[in-house]
């Protein structure tokens, strides 16, 4: 009796990345400045502001353009990304006049994990914060169990929004 074995292709199945769109730029300005008008103030950060925001945040801008709109009540909405484990996750942080954080949204989340980021109780721990103050994944921040990654990242991209505020936007 002779026996046959098939191979079976395995390097044919591939590990899909799981991308997720939450919300929108213009969804996450309603939600964020509800019944205020939003104007586009973006800005082209220059080589003194990204070494200034690095100094105070420890973390480096990854883009030189900066997403920014101001609300009629003179607050601020900031769209930005950080790198989770592999791919980008697209985030805003909502701003008072003052710089203090009134709330934080994840936008689009393409990691096949860590989606819990989106978890309103963690981004809660945000609001509240500003420049200057501690705000660092794992003390201030709760770092989430299987969004390891995801939770710091983000907590240091608010912490790098935040000091964007103070030393690009406060001023005007």
């Amino acid at each position: 009796m002779t026996k046959k074995f098939v191979l079976l292709p395995l390097s044919l199945v591939a590990i899909e990345a799981q991308a997720t769109v939450y919300m929108t730029p213009e969804q996450a300005q309603s939600i964020m400045f509800p019944g205020e008008t939003l104007r586009p103030s973006f800005r082209t950060l220059d080589a003194g502001q990204i070494q200034a925001i690095r100094k105070a945040s420890g973390v480096s801008p990854l883009s030189r353009q900066l997403k920014a709109w101001r609300a009629s009540s003179g607050g601020w909405l900031i769209i930005d990304e950080v790198i989770g484990k592999h791919e980008f996750i697209t985030y805003a942080v909502a701003l008072s006049s003052t710089g203090v954080l009134k709330s934080m949204e994840i936008l689009d989340y393409r990691e096949s994990y860590g989606g819990q980021v989106r978890d309103p109780r963690w981004r809660a721990q945000f609001v509240g914060k500003r420049a200057g103050n501690p705000l660092r994944s794992g003390s201030e921040i709760k770092t989430i169990s299987g969004a390891t990654l995801s939770s710091t990242h983000v907590t240091d991209g608010v912490r790098r929004l935040l000091a964007t505020y103070a030393i690009v936007l406060a001023g005007g």
